[in-house]
């Protein structure tokens, strides 16, 4: 076995659950995780990463591209997902939708989402499968067939998931939708990242087919193998594949930047579909990798994670003022898979008889006490104890898609996959004055947007079509920048 997290921690193989075996000690926070790992780079500047680990006979091939929600020109928002879609319909020797029914056929599973800064693929087959399932994923990175029948037909599989996951669900997307467009002031972030159904319905052949050259070439790609195979052949292997593809031009420089927030923002969203009021709330995160990244990512678990968590405490137990509570760091993915500014957010829906300034009130109130008081150590032992056990957990998976991904976005972002053996030693160097200094600055009122979430319509929109009502009212209020 080559790879070692931490000992005790056993996987329901059948089951999407991690199981701890009734001898399994608490993973200690002095663990060290170490994954054994190489890297290389392609002449044609593919980054391969590979972990072997020969616990289960299975392998698992996660391809990841540097575009996602983030990438797409103005005027074609939801372009990123729509090419998720056509990379699924045909490559020169597996034609039309026959990728799925492919990799079933050699007895594995496949998938691919879309995230703020990449586009991935992935696949877990038996260990013997290895070398088609590598030998598939060389063909649609080299000639993908991207037709007109295929862009119309998965144009209308997109509106319908806009449909069915936003327009006709009770204020959906307003936290990684509507939040992410009132915070931020950088179009790139800041746009409707599931698409515009009139930006879809322009998409043309010829951006898609531009799009797939920018984006879709070695040079901007990671390929990762994890899981049971022989280092050195599947190394040989994946270099005569892919090896052979034309690299392709560094991609276009895309300024992501946000500047600082010096004035507290509120908005309004109103929804006919809606039961009940909410709020939304979003705090933009120190940069990802630096000690006050992982101080936030603590204090998300402190005061988000699990039913012990302060707001969840405070909230639901205590004052009975909310009945839901949600939230987190990169609501599209993981704390550790996006490259750009994010949002630390909470998600609050309550009864209509409570005022959402009273939940505010009280969501203040503990916000406050982290810019105010120091955590005690054992409250940071316990949320580091839990934050860990979550992160062992995601590794300690059967399909190692948790591992694959940090692999990749480390390997994508920092050029460095063995970044993932550092993610430990940043938590452990958090401290009660981290969280402290942390809290002050990034969870001022200043560095906040606070969506107010209405059922109903706006009276001054009672025009404007359901599809362009995501983000239905304008800023109404704003209070100076402090301390």
């Amino acid at each position: 076995m080559r790879f070692d997290v931490v000992a005790g921690l056993g996987v329901c193989l059948a089951a999407s659950t991690l199981c701890v075996t009734a001898d399994a000690q608490t993973p200690s926070i002095d663990d060290d995780l170490h994954i054994e790992l190489s890297y290389h780079t392609l002449d044609n500047g593919l980054r391969v990463v590979l972990a072997e680990d020969d616990t289960v006979p299975t392998t698992t091939v996660a391809v990841y591209y540097e575009v996602g929600f983030r990438s797409e020109p103005r005027g074609r928002t939801g372009f990123a997902h729509l090419f998720e879609h056509l990379f699924f319909t045909g490559s020169r020797n597996i034609p039309g939708d026959g990728f799925h029914a492919f990799i079933s056929e050699i007895g594995g599973i496949s998938n691919g989402s879309t995230r703020l800064d990449f586009t991935n693929y992935f696949s877990v087959v038996p260990a013997n499968a290895l070398r088609p399932l590598l030998w598939a994923e060389a063909d649609r990175m080299a000639a993908p067939t991207l037709s007109q029948s295929a862009l119309d037909e998965q144009r209308e599989v997109v509106r319908n998931e806009i449909f069915v996951n936003v327009l006709n669900v009770p204020f959906g997307g307003a936290s990684w939708i509507d939040l992410p467009i009132a915070a931020n002031e950088n179009w790139h972030n800041s746009h409707n990242f599931y698409g515009d159904l009139s930006d879809l319905d322009a998409a043309e052949m010829t951006e898609a087919r531009a799009f797939f050259e920018t984006y879709y070439v070695p040079i901007n790609a990671v390929l990762v193998v994890a899981g049971y195979f022989d280092h050195d052949d599947t190394l040989a292997y994946i270099d005569e594949l892919f090896g052979a593809i034309p690299g392709g031009a560094t991609r276009p420089d895309l300024d992501v930047s946000e500047p600082r927030q010096t004035e507290e923002r509120h908005h309004t969203r109103y929804d006919p579909l809606a039961s009940q009021p909410g709020l939304a709330i979003g705090y933009h995160m120190p940069e990802r990798g630096s000690p006050e990244y992982f101080a936030m990512v603590m204090i998300d678990q402190l005061v988000l994670g699990g039913g012990d968590a302060r707001l969840r405490q405070q909230l639901i137990n205590q004052q009975g003022v909310a009945e839901a509570i949600n939230g987190g760091i990169n609501l599209l993915g993981t704390p550790f898979n996006y490259n750009g500014p994010m949002l630390w957010s909470i998600d609050v829906m309550h009864d209509e008889s409570v005022d959402s300034q009273a939940v505010l009130d009280q969501i203040d109130l503990a916000i406050d006490a982290l810019r105010t008081v120091p955590v005690t150590s054992d409250d940071l032992d316990r949320t580091r104890m839990k934050l860990m056990t979550s992160f062992y957990g995601q590794l300690d998976y059967s399909t190692r898609f948790g591992l694959a991904d940090l692999l990749a976005s480390f390997a994508l972002f920092d050029d460095d996959p063995s970044r993932v053996n550092n993610i430990t030693a940043g938590f452990e160097q958090v401290t009660p004055e981290l969280i402290l200094s942390t809290a002050r600055e990034y969870l001022r009122p200043t560095n906040r947007t606070v969506l107010q979430l209405v059922p109903g319509v706006d009276a001054s929109l009672s025009n404007v079509a359901p599809e362009d009502m995501s983000l239905a009212a304008p800023e109404n209020s704003k209070t100076g920048d402090t301390p």
